[in-house]
């Protein structure tokens, strides 16, 4: 195989491994935050003595995921000098410099305050200490950012000037301030919000059912972690609602192969399942909606919706002969694999949030043996997600000024990325193997008491 294939499969496998702890990085380190917030506000001293308890606990988890992502997430730094210097040298002076200040405004700040936060338990005071995690929060969710600032340009690249034959940036506040940044960091804030709030209820769910001493603190956080799901998942609907309509302007291919919208309709259906044939650019057998399309996108019944086809011809118009069709069948139905995961998960909220507001849990024991085994949707969502934005801008690796192919390193063989490939896929799994022992041992082990009787004294 081809050192060009295999060096995107290699980034796709490592991203996607990274990807598996960002999210739940992001939204799990504000719910520790949140935990500690009310050990230290509560005025009720067995909720205190519980809720500290509670921190204690997810933070252990939190240190788990949180060192994972830090190790997986080291790599694909390297990659760009492996396997993409062509990218790296037509566009080092733009993409370095978020990158840069993510390790200076970010990881650093999350790094330093969570080696506090880990030690000085019983060296800080109880308010100094719950700073700290919320700074932890801070610096993890800023990383997001500068992260995304980075991908945005890839995605839209705004503020910049071609020198030399190479991007060189030329406005930074326009870079900070894509409005694609908006609609990608505002999505995965949420989703980190989504994914904490299914490992709350999954984990939640399992101690009440096998752990009885922690049975009324877990029944506790049930309650609140369908909130904090809920309100995760509407804002990745929101989010993910705004984005959309976003990308009619900014990334209309895009758009189009998430529907296999092949020719340009007015108004454009919303295809349910379909059969999709790329020979004949045709949806053999499908399930649409009319108008639902172009509903969706100009919140109007009615309304034009460029076809693959015609983007193609204007892309060949504008740079040139060739195919700019991304994986149509690809993006499709990982739009609604996303999609769906994401409906599932809402419903799982509402049907949690009813029986544990009721106080109906122990009614009801066979929807908390179920929901352990929901804790695979945030992941497969998260996946698709990040399958459908990076993709969806295919055959660039920067949209508009450089294709993937032209961006791999011209000395690179197969045989260089077959190695580093099953290198990094076998210590990959061993890491994650471990850190799920760890995890699964510390939830086993690990007792939270919560006082009923004296909880209102």
């Amino acid at each position: 195989m081809e050192a060009l294939l295999l060096s995107r499969w290699q980034f796709a496998i490592t991203t996607i491994y990274h990807f598996l702890f960002v999210p739940l990085t992001l939204g799990l380190s504000i719910w520790v935050a949140l935990l500690e917030t009310c050990s230290v506000t509560t005025k009720r001293p067995h909720w205190r003595d519980t809720s500290r308890q509670l921190v204690r606990f997810f933070g252990t988890l939190f240190l788990i995921n949180f060192a994972l992502g830090v190790v997986t997430g080291i790599v694909q730094e390297f990659h760009f000098g492996m396997n993409w210097s062509e990218y790296a040298r037509f566009m080092g002076d733009i993409f370095g410099a978020p990158l840069a200040l993510e390790a200076l405004t970010a990881f650093f700040l999350e790094s330093t305050f969570l080696g506090i936060w880990m030690f000085g338990w019983d060296k800080l005071s109880p308010k100094l200490h719950c700073a700290c995690i919320w700074i932890v929060a801070l610096g993890s969710n800023l990383s997001a950012f500068w992260i995304l600032v980075a991908n945005s340009f890839m995605q839209h690249p705004v503020g910049y000037v071609i020198r030399n034959g190479r991007a060189e940036m030329d406005n930074f506040f326009a870079l900070v301030t894509n409005p694609y940044v908006v609609g990608e960091y505002s999505h995965a804030l949420c989703a980190g919000l989504s994914t904490t709030g299914i490992l709350i209820l999954a984990v939640s769910a399992w101690k009440y059912l096998h752990d009885e001493a922690s049975r009324a603190a877990f029944a506790t956080t049930l309650k609140a972690g369908a909130i904090f799901l809920a309100v995760g998942v509407l804002g990745v609907m929101g989010s993910g609602h705004m984005h959309t309509q976003y990308l009619a302007q900014a990334n209309p291919m895009k758009l189009s192969s998430m529907e296999a919208l092949w020719e340009t309709e007015d108004p454009a259906p919303f295809a349910i399942v379909a059969d999709i044939n790329q020979a004949a650019q045709k949806n053999d057998f499908e399930i649409t909606v009319p108008g639902v399309f172009s509903f969706m996108l100009y919140n109007k019944p009615t309304g034009e919706v460029k076809g693959i086809n015609a983007v193609n011809r204007e892309y060949e118009q504008k740079y040139g002969g060739g195919d700019y069709r991304p994986d149509v069948c690809g993006l499709f139905w990982t739009f609604r694999i996303m999609v769906a995961s994401g409906g599932l998960m809402l419903l799982a909220a509402l049907i949690t949030g009813f029986l544990a507001w009721t106080n109906r849990l122990k009614l009801f024991p066979i929807w908390l043996k179920v929901l352990p085994f929901l804790l695979p949707l945030p992941f497969l969502a998260n996946t698709s997600g990040w399958f459908v934005a990076e993709a969806g801008r295919q055959p660039w690796i920067v949209v508009g000024l450089q294709k993937t192919a032209a961006a791999v390193s011209p000395n690179l063989t197969g045989l260089d990325v077959w190695v580093t490939l099953i290198g990094f896929t076998l210590i990959y799994l061993v890491l994650i193997v471990i850190a799920l022992r760890l995890a699964c041992r510390h939830i086993r082990q690990t007792t939270v008491t919560y006082d009923l009787e004296g909880r209102d004294a």
